[in-house]
């Protein structure tokens, strides 16, 4: 099977493409190398994949809303089924770019689709996002809500990305999941996510910027939870379904400060900020649908995805 994973060079993406090498399949990694963040981290991602599977890993440098650069790659390659990463990130640059946001993330989205419709393509998952929830009052968070009201402009296009995916598996008859992810960490996590800029702050004895008093909490998803949830979606998901991936417990950002201060042996010097706008105060997962339909059971704890983390930190820094 030859899978096309779109944003394959970043974060979750390089994760995702590495498992998928090792489980015999054949990847194509579609990125344009965005400058969101250092273009270079995803450059040494692709290769590495590619020097250790240089058979079954293969790089299309293109851009989503570019139907040209899809046409040509989906002509040029027999593709069984698209992961779909690919997306303009963050919450609080959203707020600033709303526009561009729409047009990579809906925009884009709409392209993909309607090139897989066009190609016969009929497995498509999507990577959606806790923050289609916005501030909900319905905790743990269940893909059952049918009251969703996002925050930032990010969350709305990721909930009009569930939307329009759901389109295209009721005209087209496409097998389609959508799965919103609660805040994925761990090794070669982007460097502006908390976690990341916290602890390379904290080592260097920087200020670590915080906004509010510290009490909003998140659901943090170690990586490897994360792609065996997306792994498991692969085997066994059908039809058209919505899955909450998480590790379904939640740890607020003074907490998360310690446990980055007890694993890198440091203290933390903070600076506290007025609270941001679009930032909710709790992201909560109810898992109950992914573990049932799934199998999916996150194993890894925040205190000791921490340690990992800050582990693989130190690693890189001697390298």
């Amino acid at each position: 099977m030859t899978i096309l994973v779109t944003g394959g060079a970043g974060f979750i993406g390089f994760h995702l493409c590495e498992r998928l090498l090792r489980e015999g399949y054949r990847v194509i990694c579609f990125d344009n190398f965005d400058p969101f963040y250092d273009p270079n981290l995803k450059i040494r991602n692709v290769e590495e994949l590619t020097l250790r599977f240089p058979e079954t890993f293969s790089l299309v440098t293109g851009d989503i809303r570019n139907r040209d650069h899809l046409k040509e790659t989906f002509q040029t390659e027999r593709i069984d089924l698209v992961f779909h990463l690919a997306a303009k990130a963050g919450v609080r640059p959203s707020l600033l770019e709303p526009q561009l946001y729409e047009e990579v993330n809906l925009r884009g989205t709409i392209f993909l689709l309607e090139t897989c419709k066009g190609f016969g393509v009929k497995k498509f998952i999507f990577a959606s996002s806790s923050s289609v929830y916005g501030e909900s009052s319905q905790v743990p968070f269940s893909e059952e809500d049918p009251d969703l009201r996002p925050i930032s402009p990010y969350g709305v296009t990721k909930r009009a990305g569930e939307l329009i995916c759901y389109c295209y598996h009721y005209l087209y008859q496409m097998e389609v999941a959508c799965l919103r992810i609660f805040t994925a960490y761990g090794p070669r996590q982007r460097p502006e996510m908390a976690i990341h800029k916290f602890t390379a702050l904290m080592d260097q004895g920087e200020e670590i910027p915080v906004y509010g008093d510290g009490s909003s909490r998140r659901d943090y998803t170690y990586i490897d939870d994360l792609i065996d949830g997306m792994m498991a979606v692969l085997e066994h998901h059908q039809g058209f379904e919505i899955y909450n991936l998480g590790e379904s417990r939640t740890t607020s950002l003074n907490e998360l400060i310690h446990l980055i201060e007890e694993a890198l042996g440091k203290r933390a010097k903070i600076q506290r900020l007025e609270p941001q706008k679009g930032d909710v105060s709790l992201t909560y997962a109810d898992i109950r649908k992914a573990k049932q339909r799934l199998g999916y059971q996150p194993k890894i704890s925040i205190e000791e995805g921490i340690r990992r983390f800050v582990r693989w930190y130190k690693e890189r820094k001697r390298i």
